[in-house]
């Protein structure tokens, strides 16, 4: 599928702009622990914070919920 990335380059893209891992899972509001392990290939990002994660990372496509009201929320680049 064109415009997924891989976890190595959606290492690059944070370097790229110049964010660590932690300043990433701040500004979308997911847990660091679970970015780390999204990256590293221990969590495939099937469900829950992990489907978030990889979303927000480019690693996938898919629609992350609100939790607030239910309806989809669109990541950000």
């Amino acid at each position: 599928m064109p415009g997924i990335r891989t976890a190595a380059q959606a290492k690059a893209w944070l370097e790229e702009q110049g964010k660590s891992v932690q300043a990433f899972a701040r500004e979308n509001n997911v847990d660091p622990a679970t970015t780390y392990q999204v990256l590293s290939g221990r969590k495939k990002g099937r469900r829950g914070e992990a489907h978030k994660v990889a979303v927000l990372l480019g690693m996938k496509i898919g629609v992350i919920l609100s939790t607030e009201d239910g309806l989809p929320a669109l990541p950000s680049d």
